[in-house]
C-alpha cells in the first residue's frame, strides 16, 4: 500500500492518508508481565500509566506526538475494585501526555485467564509532518550518542526479574533488601515506565530538530535489538556503560541471578530508556539528566558493547 511510508520493524507504522499531509503515527502494545507484580501489590493504579508511556515513547523516536490512546482489558471475571485503578493510569497518563482517552474495550474471559488473572493491551495514534520524521537515516559516523534515565524496569525483562527475585532468592513484594536502600522490591518493579515527550520537547525546541539524527526506546531486547532497528548499514554504535551509573534494582537482579553484564543489557534498559543520536555538535549534558554514553563509527555490527 502507497499509503504505508516506511518498513516492518520499526517503533511505529507511518500512514499518509493523501500527498501533502501529515503523517499518522500508530503503535501498540501491553506491559507485559508487570500485571503480576501489580497483581501481587495489589496495587493497579500504576500499569495503565505505564502503557500509555510506553506507547507514547514508541511513536516519539519517529518524531511523533500523540492523539489518542485505545485500551484493551481483559480478564477472567471484572472486579470492580480493580478496573477503576487501571482507567485511573489510562486517564492520568493521558492527561500528562496530552492525548485524548478516545474509548477501550473491557472483556470478561474465564476460560483464558485464571481467577484473578487481567491483562492489558493499548493502542496509540500520533502524528508528525514528514520533513519532521526520524529514521536514522541522518545517523553519520562521528555523532554522539546519549541516554535519558530510566526509572526502572519501565515494560520489560519481568519475567527474568521474577524468577531471580521470587524464584530464586526468595524475596516478596514488601521485602526491602539492603541493596535497595530503603525502596522495597515491589515499589522498585513497579516504578512508572518514564514518558520521554516533554524531555524531548525541550531538546527540539533548543537544537532544532535537524540535530537528532535518531532515536531509540529501550524496550525488550535491551541495547542489542532495539538500537540496531535506527542505524544505517556501515554505521555502528558504541555504548560504553560505565559512563552511567546503573539503578540498584539491576545490581539486585544481577546479583541474585547471577547474570552476566552482556545478558542483562540484552533484556533490561539498565538505567538508560531512551538512547539519542546526535549532530557532534549537540551538548545535552545537564538536560533531562542526559548522559554522554558514546559514539557512531563506520562498522557492520550496528552496536558494540564491550562484553
Amino acid at each position: 500500500d502507497h499509503r504505508v511510508k516506511n518498513e516492518m520493524g520499526a517503533f511505529g507504522g507511518l500512514f499518509q492518508a493523501a500527498e501533502g499531509e501529515p503523517l499518522m503515527v500508530a503503535s501498540v502494545d501491553g506491559v507485559g508481565t508487570k500485571v503480576m507484580i501489580a497483581r501481587m501489590a495489589g496495587r493497579y493504579n500504576t500499569v495503565g500509566q505505564d502503557l500509555v508511556n510506553h506507547c507514547v515513547d514508541d511513536i516519539l523516536v519517529q518524531g511523533a506526538e500523540p492523539l489518542f490512546f485505545l485500551d484493551y482489558f481483559a480478564t477472567s471475571k471484572l472486579d470492580e475494585t480493580v478496573l477503576p485503578e487501571i482507567i485511573e493510569g489510562f486517564a492520568k497518563g493521558c492527561r500528562e501526555n496530552g492525548a485524548a482517552l478516545l474509548g477501550g474495550e473491557t472483556a470478561e474471559m474465564p476460560g483464558v485467564y485464571s481467577k484473578g488473572e487481567f491483562d492489558l493491551a493499548g493502542t496509540i495514534v500520533g502524528r508528525v509532518l514528514p520533513e519532521n520524521v526520524i529514521d536514522g537515516t541522518n545517523i553519520a559516523a562521528g555523532d554522539k550518542v546519549w541516554g535519558l534515565p530510566s526509572t526502572g524496569l519501565h515494560t520489560n525483562g519481568y519475567s527474568l526479574a521474577r524468577a531471580v527475585l521470587f524464584d530464586k532468592a526468595g524475596y516478596s513484594v514488601t521485602d526491602t533488601p539492603e541493596e535497595l536502600n530503603g525502596v522495597s522490591v515491589g515499589d522498585a518493579l513497579l516504578a512508572v515506565h518514564k514518558s520521554y515527550l516533554n524531555d524531548m520537547r525541550n531538546i527540539w525546541e533548543k537544537f532544532g530538530r535537524d540535530a537528532i539524527h535518531g532515536l531509540c526506546h529501550i524496550t525488550g531486547g535491551g541495547f542489542y535489538d532495539n538500537i540496531p532497528r535506527v542505524v544505517p548499514d556501515g554505521l555502528c554504535v558504541n555504548v560504553d556503560p560505565r559512563k552511567w551509573e546503573t539503578l540498584d534494582i539491576f545490581k539486585l537482579i544481577q546479583s541474585k541471578g547471577e547474570i552476566s553484564d552482556a545478558e542483562m543489557h540484552r533484556v533490561f534498559n539498565m538505567g538508560i530508556g531512551l538512547v539519542i543520536v546526535a549532530d557532534s555538535a549537540v551538548d545535552l549534558e545537564g538536560m533531562a539528566g542526559a548522559v554522554l554514553i558514546g559514539d557512531v563509527s563506520v562498522g557492520d555490527e550496528a552496536v558494540r558493547l564491550p562484553f
